[in-house]
């Protein structure tokens, strides 16, 4: 058979082939899945961990089917599936969708513990900002203020001690910087701020020393004083208990020696 022959008729084949295609399609109409079915794909895709392709699908049931019973199961397991992915802020943002818009479902619970477990584990390292760490403890009191008696509420108090405690060693250790480079001033008010905003964590202790060496390196004999009273009536077993006696002498010593301001001298801050 000649080369234009079988060109000519495997053009015919495929004529005849796209006629018979076209009246079965025309025979049976695909129909279109109905919410309940297209969250059940969605959760066979999450279960093998084809979580792009969940999403598609969970996507599809918020917006089409919003107004079914499987509106907020696939809006909470969207939030899972970006929640498995590390995608946090995204399901930190799913979630809040959930709780907002579908406050009587019953993963509003776990939603409102997810979305502050999302900012948890965004939190950074204690040198960079630490805006995802506040957010977490804010996100954390949140849920134990609905759930004060869950479960997770135990969970939530500690991560929330932990994280505290986390934001104060970023601002103590601010405050040793400046310290370490005789910028005194600005060392005081970091401790001063460890002691006024994380005085429960364990960062409290070092800072009241801290303080008054500070204060001690600017001749405010007066205020270091007081400030290490306070520390070793508060702190008798402390581990810093022997520093806090050296710097109190030294404090006594330079009250003492310390020539008094005369009034025409205008005193300036130090």
């Amino acid at each position: 058979m000649s080369r234009p022959m079988l060109r000519h008729n495997r053009w015919l084949f495929l004529i005849v082939l796209g006629a018979l295609l076209a009246g079965c399609s025309s025979e049976e109409t695909v129909q279109p899945l109905s919410a309940e079915q297209r969250f059940r794909l969605g959760m066979s895709y999450f279960q093998d961990e084809d979580l792009i392709e969940a999403i598609e699908e969970f996507k599809v049931v918020t917006i089409q089917f919003g107004g079914t019973q499987w509106a907020d199961d696939a809006q909470y397991y969207m939030a899972e599936a970006r929640f498995l992915r590390e995608e946090y802020i995204l399901a930190a943002y799913e979630y809040d969708v959930l709780t907002r818009t579908m406050p009587t479902s019953e993963y509003v619970r776990m939603a409102r513990f997810r979305r502050a477990t999302c900012y948890d584990l965004s939190s950074p390292g204690i040198h960079l900002d630490q805006e995802n760490t506040r957010k977490a403890i804010d996100e954390y009191q949140n849920f134990l203020e609905y759930h004060a008696t869950d479960s997770l509420a135990v969970v939530a108090d500690r991560r929330i001690r932990e994280l505290t405690a986390k934001l104060a060693e970023k601002e103590f250790n601010n405050g040793l910087i400046y310290l370490k480079m005789s910028y005194n001033k600005a060392a005081t008010y970091y401790f001063d701020l460890v002691l006024e905003k994380y005085h429960d964590t364990p960062f409290a202790e070092p800072a009241h020393v801290r303080k008054a060496e500070a204060l001690i390196n600017r001749k405010r004999y007066d205020e270091a004083i007081p400030e290490l009273t306070r520390f070793l009536e508060r702190y008798p077993s402390s581990g810093l208990k022997a520093e806090a006696e050296q710097l109190l002498q030294s404090a006594r010593e330079g009250q003492q020696t310390k020539p008094a301001a005369t009034p025409s001298v205008r005193q300036g801050a130090s």
